[in-house]
């Protein structure tokens, strides 16, 4: 009796360490009110975007180590992430730490009322990933939520 309550203890111990880690990223859309210069930031979790390598880059080793794999995330999310109207271009990134950091340009065309964002990443691998998308213009941040399988949602860009 006594070693099973052992057990049952070192098991109770040691389930913090398997406790699920949530499945999130960060998009930050900064828009230059002058020009209609669009930058978008994506702040994505290692621990989130190696198992997912799996299914967008199958033939590739699920590693952002990998080179092949680094740059079909890059496609992916370039193909995923999308703002109706605005033609977005890989602009750099970075691992930062757990932190894989992308950035695309773009711009804006005309001065649009509202934004309609795709923003649905990494659904083929984590039924639960959101993203959060902030929106910056004339110093105020509006912003989005998506599951992993929401459609695109529009927003409206402040003075308007």
């Amino acid at each position: 009796m006594r070693l099973l309550a052992a057990i049952a203890l070192l098991l109770g111990l040691a389930a913090p360490a398997h406790a699920h880690r949530g499945h999130a990223s960060l998009a930050v859309v900064e828009i230059d009110a002058k020009s209609g210069a669009v930058t978008v930031t994506h702040h994505l979790q290692a621990h989130d975007v190696e198992p997912a390598l799996v299914d967008i880059a199958p033939d590739a080793q699920p590693s952002l180590d990998d080179e092949d794999a680094f740059k079909a995330l890059v496609a992916y999310v370039g193909q995923r992430f999308r703002i109706a109207g605005v033609r977005l271009a890989p602009a750099g990134q970075r691992l930062d730490g757990d932190t894989v950091v992308l950035r695309y340009i773009g711009l804006l065309k005309g001065k649009p009322k509202q934004l309609l964002i795709s923003g649905a990443l990494f659904g083929e691998t984590w039924d639960d990933h959101s993203t959060q998308v902030n929106i910056r213009l004339a110093g105020i941040t509006r912003s989005l939520n998506f599951g992993a399988h929401d459609p695109e949602k529009p927003i409206a860009l402040p003075g308007s």
